[in-house]
């Protein structure tokens, strides 16, 4: 017996894999993309952000953990639900495998009992509802922690690349010469920019440049000392500094209770630096958004490319809804491994998912292997001749008779039965 033969697509060997290198920016432009691919609710979104970083500012603050793991933990929460549905999770469950996941970057360890411990206790009035850390309240969540945190190292692409603006912000302010009070309101104003995608699609420069000068403008005082300042060792172009603090002005604007100096000011305070701002945007040309491409007539984003994300494993679609559990087992009961878990997806499934920081690696490899994988045609021309029609045969000769009449016209009795012919009666 003949063996069978080998489908050519098993001739190629093993699959190729994906390779998905990490972006440390993200621009506006692909932010709103992903929001809309998401299929997140644009009123929605905002909440669930700033409740989000609240919570994790929070914590962070009960635990006495640095400023360096809240920039951290909020960079990792923003990148995870640019990648992942709203209904797929709750705020809080993210926001707290965010903050676990900074913690051990950061080297600023903490369980995750610690955490949610620590975030419970913020809620209860006396002391004597206290609970400790290792407390069976907290068996179901910590395994919720645990499976979302492998989620929010992929959203992010396993770049531990993090950046902590509150530095340059404080060398700034004394290479400028700015008061204190300046530069302790540039500070807080920092925390606040965390609550937007600022810190996503600017440098730290550009941020600390940003918060200078609106405090600055708030207080009225040395804008001029800062202007003056020569900003060409530090790169920083004025379309990203004023993109800062477009950002933190509409945050103040909309936002103005939900941050730690909205309630400071008033909105008519903020709305007359906006408008100042806007005049200076509209004399200059800088556009609102830097790093803008322009659209297709139909308003789709070239390249746009909805995301093929798993099920949260420890917060599966058909369990959880808008944050809440249903009716059938919780999903905190379950684990990343159990059965009750989400699949990797249709990416993970075929191939090996690969994670890279160089993106000039990345493109060489695939123009390496893609070598392999190509598919060649080659086109032929081949004549063939084909046979004469054959003569009609007798009987088929006959039916075309009797069909149209032998003299060639239309005279057989298909064609006097179209005319109306009736045969008389006898």
């Amino acid at each position: 017996m003949a063996p069978a033969e080998v489908p050519y697509s098993q001739k190629l060997g093993p699959h190729p894999s994906y390779i998905q290198v990490a972006k440390p920016f993200v621009f506006e432009q692909k932010i709103q993309a992903q929001i809309i691919a998401t299929g997140a609710n644009p009123q929605r979104e905002d909440t669930f952000r700033l409740q989000g970083v609240q919570w994790i500012d929070d914590t962070r603050r009960a635990l006495q953990l640095p400023v360096r793991t809240f920039d951290t933990a909020v960079i990792y929460y923003h990148k995870f639900r640019l990648v992942h549905r709203d209904t797929e999770y709750a705020s809080t469950d993210a926001a707290a495998a965010a903050l676990f996941a900074a913690c051990k970057i950061e080297d600023t360890l903490k369980k995750s009992r610690e955490i949610l411990c620590a975030a419970y206790n913020l809620k209860t009035n006396s002391p004597s509802e206290h609970l400790a850390p290792d407390d069976s309240m907290f068996d179901g969540p910590s395994k919720t922690i645990i499976g979302l945190e492998r989620l929010m190292l992929e959203a992010s692409g396993f770049d531990y690349r993090n950046r902590y603006p509150q530095k340059y912000l404080i060398k700034l302010g004394r290479r400028c010469q700015l008061d204190k009070d300046v530069v302790k309101l540039g500070y807080k104003m920092m925390l606040d920019l965390y609550r937007t995608f600022a810190p996503l699609k600017v440098t730290s420069s550009a941020m600390s440049f940003a918060c200078l000068e609106l405090s600055c403008r708030l207080l009225s005082k040395q804008e001029d000392q800062l202007a003056a300042f020569d900003k060409s060792k530090w790169r920083v172009p004025r379309a990203h500094v004023m993109e800062g603090m477009l950002d933190l002005l509409e945050l103040y604007t909309h936002f103005q209770k939900a941050t730690k100096l909205g309630s400071q000011y008033t909105i008519e305070r903020f709305i007359n630096i906006r408008i100042a701002l806007n005049q200076e945007a509209e004399e200059l040309k800088l556009p609102r958004f830097s790093e803008w491409r322009d659209t297709k007539s139909n308003g789709a984003v070239k390249g746009l490319k909805t995301p093929k994300t798993p099920i949260t494993p420890a917060s599966p679609s058909e369990v959880r809804l808008n944050g809440k559990a249903g009716d059938v087992a919780s999903p905190a009961t379950l684990s990343p491994r159990s059965s009750g878990s989400g699949k990797r997806g249709a990416r993970g499934q075929e191939g090996t998912v690969r994670f890279m920081l160089d993106g000039a690696q990345a493109r060489s490899e695939k123009e390496a292997v893609g070598e392999y994988f190509r598919d060649e045609f080659e086109e032929y021309e081949v004549e063939v001749e084909e046979a004469p029609p054959r003569p009609l045969a007798n009987e088929e000769r006959r039916r075309d008779d009797r069909r149209d009449g032998r003299n060639g016209t239309r005279d057989g009795y298909r064609a006097r039965h179209e005319r109306g012919f009736k045969r008389p009666r006898r």
